[in-house]
């Protein structure tokens, strides 16, 4: 390779759908060099947007990862999908750059996505810069959507250039500034704001600066403008059209002299050790150290295998190496390196800390791995960003049974791919519950298992995933005793329960002395316990948020045994929760609804009345409206449709896991007669 660390400069474009995310990543590789032609959207031919169902539908589905070499600089860029439903494939890969680009509509404005985007780039403590794109499209209003900008991200952004009045070209106002007639603002404004805010984190540099006036070069303001960005103290904001390459060259200088590589950014927050007990681990970009990788991305193909995509943070990953996967003892050996443009795969013989790179045909690389020389890195992992929670559902079963072994291992397969996936088996139901971030995340997913595995499934709505749990402290009791003519069965158990802050789970203390019961039964307690924690007591839902302690009981010498004492606690613990008033709580999800402004009313008084509530109202855009609140689970699985009736199809909502709260006796009254069945039990 003729590029090192220093020169390598790792970007994930994120933000809204139909930004123009994906004709921006074309528009830098063809102005890059790397493509000899500009493909468009429309015309279904870019780069990253490669999968035949992406081509189809004019938006991206999954992350992609293309690189170019300009001006002796390597640039990996990271294109996303920009929907709400995709939000966790864009932000799960966040960990593999230094910079995050918010890609904002110079007419659509911030949306919803946009500001968890950025919430999420901060979190990860990622530089952020914005670009403000279709700078020359009808309607454009570049100096409104700066002033929503500074509004909504902060005064921190600041423009480090400016569209010409007609939308065709921008002017510099960071490297070159001249007097220039820019669409707003005036070059000269515009330089001594980014100057100032760039010295504020210098103090000798301020000095200077105070003394000489604005005439510092900008070669001695590169080390305080990116500290400034680490600090998240300047977000730079530039403007472009990505369809008529306006703005493309301003843009790459940036990306050349400004952004940070490797070894200038934020270090990439690995820690050593389990959650309770993990310590910070340094890790230096340098490419003579031991190897340190972290996978942001896979895809598995029917055909080809396996790929997983690495961030190497640290060394040099070679082929022939030897690499250990997390905590594995069985190393991997590396025989082929690729760099990727879309599905286009270069062969490397290496890679170097700092650089993206796939590793094809490993089996056992999967998601959020980390890859490692040395076992002294074989408990590391990266603390990333909590994705959201999956809450839409489908429970799905195959249209043939027998197809049911290829549903499931396609399903498997695409949740390997998507880490805002779930798949789950409620045993008690015996249903297959898919989870995503929405319908259309559903609809992409059902999609791809037609289109790649030729399968055909049937969906329905699931059940929802009721909680049960205790709301004060009771005491509970067993004595069980068996005598079938040999060996006999005995154990006997004093315990207590008491309810644990939401979200705690599940403890279990043992407050036994005197051997009343022996150290060794009392795991077999604990089991019996969790039975009924698994399984539910009155509804048949899982416990949680409950503390167990076993403080006394009985054995005999030769009667007791661990099924004995399993009986016992789980019969004691039935026996605590009767008096601990138990409820039943149900999942209450944060939801966002973005509507036309005179829909607003009706939407608010529809969500209140599915026994929601409306937290308040923001102004996104002119004539556009977001309502902020919550709701059941339940009420939402099939808001959809509401909401199209409601807005004229032209509304849409996210959703997010906020807390379980407690049923309405009514409904819990409902549950435990469903449960007991017609004959009470």
């Amino acid at each position: 390779m003729s590029y090192t660390t220093a020169d390598i400069r790792n970007i994930c474009l994120v933000g809204p759908g139909h930004a123009g995310k994906t004709q921006l990543a074309e528009a830098l590789l063809y102005a890059g060099g790397a493509i000899a032609k500009a493909g468009s959207v429309e015309g279904g031919d870019t780069v990253c947007d490669f999968a035949p169902r992406e081509r189809e539908q004019g938006h991206s589905l999954y992350p992609s990862v293309c690189h170019f070499t300009h001006a002796g600089i390597h640039v990996n860029l990271i294109d996303t999908p920009g929907y709400w439903d995709f939000y966790g494939r864009a932000v799960s890969v966040l960990p593999a750059a230094e910079t995050a680009a918010i890609v904002i509509d110079a007419i659509a404005g911030i949306d919803t996505v946009a500001q968890r985007v950025m919430e999420a780039a901060r979190e990860q403590q990622l530089c952020c810069m914005i670009i403000i794109n279709k700078i020359d499209a009808e309607g454009a209003d570049p100096a409104a959507i700066m002033d929503q900008i500074q509004t909504t991200f902060g005064s921190e952004c600041l423009p480090i250039n400016l569209p010409t009045e007609n939308g065709e070209g921008v002017v510099d106002c960071f490297f070159q500034p001249n007097g220039a007639a820019t669409a707003f603002g005036t070059v000269e404004s515009a330089h001594t704001q980014i100057i100032d805010q760039v010295v504020e984190v210098d103090e000798e540099l301020m000095e200077l600066y105070l003394e000489q006036g604005d005439d510092l070069e900008p070669e001695m303001l590169h080390a305080p403008f990116e500290k400034a960005l680490r600090e998240g103290h300047l977000i730079p904001v530039c403007f472009t059209s990505a369809t008529t390459g306006a703005g493309i060259p301003e843009l790459l200088q940036v990306f050349e002299r400004l952004l940070p590589n490797p070894t200038e950014g934020n270090p990439p927050r690995f820690m050593k050790g389990e959650d309770g007990e993990a310590e910070p681990v340094i890790v230096i970009p340098e490419a003579d150290q031991h190897v340190i990788g972290h996978v942001f991305m896979v895809s598995i193909d029917p055909f080809k295998g396996r790929l997983g995509v690495v961030r190497v943070h640290q060394g040099t990953i070679s082929i022939g190496a030897q690499l250990f996967v997390g905590d594995a003892r069985k190393p991997i050996k590396v025989t082929r390196l690729l760099k990727l443009n879309g599905n286009q795969h270069t062969k490397i013989e290496a890679c170097v800390a700092g650089d993206i790179c796939a590793i094809p045909r490993v089996d056992d690389v999967h998601f959020d791995a980390v890859l490692h020389d040395s076992h002294e890195e074989d408990h590391f992992h990266l603390k990333c960003n909590r994705l959201p929670t999956p809450m839409y559902g489908l429970a799905i079963s195959p249209a043939d049974d027998n197809d049911a072994q290829k549903t499931s291992d396609a399903l498997h397969t695409l949740q390997a791919e998507d880490p805002s996936l779930n798949l789950e088996h409620v045993a008690a139901l015996n249903e297959v519950v898919l989870r995503g971030l929405g319908e259309l995340h559903l609809r992409s997913v059902l999609e791809e298992i037609e289109d790649r595995y030729n399968l055909k499934v049937k969906t329905s709505l699931p059940s929802i995933a009721y909680r049960e749990t205790i709301t004060r402290a009771a005491q509970g009791h067993c004595r069980h005793k068996k005598q079938t003519g040999g060996a006999g069965q005995f154990g006997e158990v004093f315990l207590r329960v008491e309810p644990l802050p939401a979200g705690t789970g599940f403890e279990f203390a043992n407050a036994v002395v005197g051997g009343s019961i022996p150290s060794q039964y009392i795991p077999a307690v604990e089991s019996g316990v969790r039975q009924v924690m698994n399984r539910g007591a009155i509804c048949g839902f899982p416990m949680q948020d409950v503390k167990v302690t076993v403080y006394d009981g009985k054995h005999h010498s030769v009667d007791s045994k661990e099924i004995a004492f399993v009986q016992a606690g789980k019969k004691a613990f039935l026996d605590a929760i009767k008096n601990a008033a138990p409820v039943v709580m149900e999942p209450i999800v944060d939801v966002a609804v973005t509507v036309p402004d005179d829909c607003v009313g009706g939407v608010a008084g529809d969500l209140a009345g599915m026994r929601g509530s409306v937290r308040g109202t923001t102004m996104l855009q002119e004539n556009v409206m977001e309502i902020s609140g919550q709701a059941p689970l339940k009420e939402i699985q099939t808001y959809h449709s509401r909401l199209k009736s409601l807005s004229g199809g032209e509304g849409s909502f996210t959703m997010d896991f906020s807390h379980y709260a407690e049923v309405t006796a009514q409904v819990q009254k409902e549950l435990i007669s469903a449960f007991q069945g017609p004959g009470g039990e």
